[in-house]
Order: structure tokens, then C-alpha cells, then sequence
């Protein structure tokens, strides 16, 4: 049996690196991004429809994993790689992608408040969110992905690089893009982000 190091076992690349051999050793890394990645999909679709999705993502990425590269400690900016794919074969439909885009326009927004406000700015976020999610509908797609890699999933540009193949100069353009045609619209309805998480003004690389 392969032993990975004490110092290294936590490490996804060292968990995909044994599953080489041992393909049990995969279960931890399939434990530690399961939420994000389902996450990622129920954003977006039914729970079912999710649920489905992020099965084939791992399917995927296990039958994939001799070639995740070792010199990335985590894992999940190349599952959500395998995410976006599944995403974008899920939507050659461009019925099915207008009906996901309008999904997105009435998912309602609950921001992060604490206290007897937090009721009333529930309610004010909500009624301020579908004029931002039609803008949002709005982008160009390599845009909208990169912008919510950013907002929703927390990736940092490496990582939304790494995810969909890009050079991080293209990722940093493509926010700053989306960012100029939301700062409009965003601006009239005063609601500043796109989900709980806020949309800094300016574009910072934090990653």
C-alpha cells in the first residue's frame, strides 16, 4: 500500500497522486470540494439536475487524475475546469441556457446582516437583485463565467485561470470587462454585488 507522507497526506495533489495506484485514495479530495462543486451547479439548476452534474465532474476528473498537475496543492480550481465544461455541454441548448439565465434573475439574494435590519435589507437586496442578474444575463459568456468564479465561487485569478485555461491577464480583463458593464445598471438599482458576496468597485489580483 502506498504511504503518502504525514506532512503531504492532507494535500490534494498528494491524495490524487496515490490514487494512481489506490484509487480509494481519491474519496478524500471527492469529500473536501463536493459542496463547492455541487454548490456551483444547484446555483444554476434543480437540486437534481445538479446532483447529476456534479457526479459527472468527478466522474471525470477521476478517470483524468494521472494528469492533474502536482504542483497545485488543491484540486478545486481543476474541478471547477471539468465544471465548466459540464456547464457549457449542459446548455447547447440555447433554450435551456435562457431559461438557467432567467433562474439566475429570480434566485433571491440574502445578504450577510445580523440584528432587526436584517429582515428589511433581505427584502431590499431582493427587490434590487433581478435589475443586476438581467445585467449579468446581459455579459458575454467568457465574461459572466469569469465574474462568477470570482463572486460566487471565491477563486482567486490563478485560480480562475487555471479553471478555464486562460492566461491570468486575459481573466483580469475579462472582470474588469463585466465590471464596466455592470458598474452601470448596479449603480441605478444601488444593489453593489451579484450575490452575497460584494463586488469590490475596483479590480484587486488577490490572487
Amino acid at each position: 500500500m502506498t504511504c503518502v507522507p504525514d506532512d503531504r497526506r492532507s494535500t490534494d495533489a498528494a491524495l490524487i497522486a496515490a490514487s494512481i495506484a489506490e484509487p480509494e485514495q481519491f474519496a478524500p479530495v471527492f469529500e473536501r470540494h463536493l459542496d463547492a462543486v455541487f454548490g456551483y451547479f444547484a446555483r444554476r439548476l434543480p437540486r437534481a439536475e445538479a446532483a447529476d452534474l456534479t457526479a459527472e465532474v468527478f466522474r471525470l476528473a477521476f478517470a483524468a487524475r494521472s494528469r492533474f498537475d502536482p504542483t497545485y496543492p488543491s484540486a478545486r480550481p481543476w474541478l471547477y475546469g471539468f465544471a465548466l465544461n459540464v456547464w457549457r455541454g449542459h446548455l447547447r441548448s440555447r433554450d435551456r441556457e435562457a431559461w438557467a439565465l432567467r433562474r439566475l434573475a429570480s434566485a433571491p439574494v440574502v445578504p450577510n446582516v445580523a440584528g432587526e435590519a436584517a429582515t428589511d435589507d433581505a427584502l431590499d437586496a431582493a427587490r434590487r437583485w433581478p435589475a443586476v442578474a438581467q445585467a449579468i444575463e446581459a455579459l458575454p459568456p467568457d465574461e459572466r463565467e469569469a465574474l462568477l468564479l470570482l463572486a460566487w465561487e471565491e477563486l482567486s485569478y490563478a485560480e480562475i485561470a487555471l479553471a478555464t485555461r486562460v492566461p491570468v491577464g486575459t481573466v483580469r480583463s475579462r472582470i474588469n470587462r463585466a465590471r464596466a458593464r455592470l458598474r452601470e445598471p448596479a449603480a441605478a438599482s444601488g444593489q453593489p454585488s451579484i450575490d452575497r458576496q460584494p463586488l469590490p468597485t475596483e479590480v484587486t489580483d488577490h490572487g
